[in-house]
């Protein structure tokens, strides 16, 4: 995938190769920057889309209706063919002022020096310790991201009568994951007195035959090697005992910020992301932010895309003036 390994100098690095990332490649390309380079941790680039078995992925950006690896594919090769470099298995360990990056490669540690860098580094799931749910640390418990990438990358299903926790556009995407690998939710629950998607999206559940409450929780898992049930809470305060086989917890995003927070760049501290300005500028000019690893709301794919081209368009008038 990587088309040079070259650990010098770069005109833009771009960290994190989803719809962001790769879209914010793409539009500097077709502005005139040189060379353009995308960093990503995983194997193969596409980001989040990669994982999701369904469409719909690409309206925005192809004028079509795509599943997401489809999708993922589509925008990886676009970004190919526009001359991007994307290097795979490269880990961004440290960002100095001046955009100066440590990265890992495959071929060893190097030292990347861009003119300009921007972080899209996206979003994750609140994992379960955040949560503050109670019981056993048993198999059968992950969130949607890890669900998706069992059922549509390594053909596993990880349990066959989950309860669902959460009510957010991932959620439901997370009951067709389900309903694709023929997993059968035992009940779907929200916290608060509604869904947190608007309609029609929030008839999901009933269209797929899954049980949704309100104002209700989980607040122990039981199970000795994986889970067994669950005890829930409604709104009276009543707890009820949820025979299942596993706890699928979905939703719940932060910015996937670690990167930014371990930096000298400026963060919120109660969310985490990078402080920007109205350009998308952080602390220091020679970083930008965009998409997901700025807070709320969760972006859909093609809205990633979009702030993917402003945020090169920023960045290429800012190198236009150097």
């Amino acid at each position: 995938m990587s088309n040079s390994m070259n650990c010098e100098a770069c005109d833009v690095a771009i960290i994190g190769a989803g719809p962001t990332g790769l879209a914010a490649a793409i539009e500097l390309k077709k502005l005139g920057i040189k060379r353009v380079v995308v960093l990503d941790r995983e194997s193969e680039a596409g980001g989040i889309p990669r994982h999701c078995g369904h469409p719909p992925f690409g309206f925005i950006e192809y004028k079509k209706i795509l599943t997401g690896p489809i999708y993922a594919k589509r925008i990886v090769r676009t970004a190919l063919t526009a001359g991007v470099d994307i290097w795979l298995k490269t880990s961004v360990t440290s960002m100095a002022p001046g955009g100066v990056l440590s990265v890992i490669t495959p071929k060893g540690s190097c030292e990347l020096k861009a003119k300009k860098v921007l972080l899209a580094t996206g979003t994750r799931e609140t994992p379960r310790s955040a949560r503050m749910i109670s019981g056993q640390r048993v198999l059968g418990i992950c969130n949607t991201g890890a669900l998706q990438s069992m059922v549509y990358l390594k053909n596993v299903i990880p349990f066959r009568n989950p309860i669902v926790m959460g009510t957010e556009i991932v959620s439901f995407s997370a009951l067709f994951t389900c309903k694709k690998a023929g997993i059968k939710p035992v009940a779907m629950l929200e916290e608060t007195s509604s869904a947190n998607v608007m309609w029609p999206i929030n008839y999901a559940a009933k269209l797929l035959g899954v049980p949704l409450f309100y104002e209700t929780q989980i607040v122990n898992i039981n199970g000795d090697k994986r889970v067994e049930s669950v005890n829930i809470s409604d709104k009276s305060g009543k707890v009820t005992e949820v025979i299942c086989d596993g706890v699928l917890l979905t939703g719940g995003f932060i910015p996937e910020s670690s990167l930014a927070r371990m930096s000298h760049l400026k963060s919120n501290a109660v969310t985490g992301e990078p402080i920007v300005d109205s350009q998308g500028r952080c602390s220091d000019a020679s970083y930008y932010a965009a998409g997901n690893v700025l807070f709320k709301p969760v972006k859909i794919a093609g809205k990633c895309w979009l702030a993917g081209r402003r945020a090169a368009k920023q960045i290429a008038a800012d190198l236009a003036n150097i």
